[in-house]
């Protein structure tokens, strides 16, 4: 499929051919589901505990006699019956994350792909350059009426245009190897200079 290829001002650049193996599929949500889903859960900290029954501090002593009480038999303060005894089968820190083949996360990627093409929300750009100035690239971002975007450049990213675009709300930048599905999902506008079409067609094929 063919794409108009912009520039930054809004400017024409040509025009590029992008391949339907990589932008031109039926997107499905249970593939984007399963690879977001071990994206966050990659991510999730896990540092959640509480302390159990030996862990709590407090007296080992027997409570109370055994027999003559007519209450239950009770021998520690760190049973999980008792407040501020020990939790009973409580989270502890652990890793979240799962494993997942390398082919699904790939197919994952192409379907993100094809779903911003699909919803029309992709822009080819010609190149991501600037001269770190904030104020001139947010004029002109607000100009091209991209509100919550994703731009994925090449192998490196333009050192002026990233210190331009670090205090721009809504505006994220990448290099192509960190192109994710969870980043291309959760913005409304997907940008691609074409360096980074031509490093995501190398690397998905």
């Amino acid at each position: 499929m063919k794409l108009d290829v912009i520039k930054l001002d809004g400017g024409k650049a040509g025009s590029i051919d992008l391949g339907d193996e990589i932008f031109g599929l039926e997107p499905r949500a249970d593939i984007l589901h399963r690879v977001v889903r071990w994206q966050r859960n990659k991510a999730q900290a896990g540092t959640h505990s509480t302390l159990g029954r030996s862990e709590v501090s407090y007296s080992t002593k027997k409570i109370y006699r055994q027999k003559g009480t007519g209450g239950a038999r009770h021998g520690s303060r760190k049973a999980p019956i008792f407040r501020k005894g020990g939790v009973y089968k409580g989270p502890t820190p652990r890793s979240h994350e799962h494993d997942l083949p390398k082919k699904f996360r790939k197919l994952g990627l192409k379907h993100a792909l094809s779903a911003k093409v699909k919803e029309g929300s992709l822009v080819i750009i010609d190149t991501a350059e600037a001269d770190g100035k904030t104020a001139a690239l947010a004029k002109q971002v607000k100009n091209l009426g991209w509100k919550r975007a994703l731009i994925i450049d090449g192998a490196t990213v333009n050192e002026g245009f990233a210190k331009a675009a670090r205090n721009i709300e809504g505006l994220d930048v990448l290099p192509s190897m960190g192109a994710n599905v969870y980043d291309i999902l959760r913005r409304d506008t997907l940008v691609l200079t074409k360096a980074a079409v031509e490093a995501l067609e190398a690397r998905l094929k």
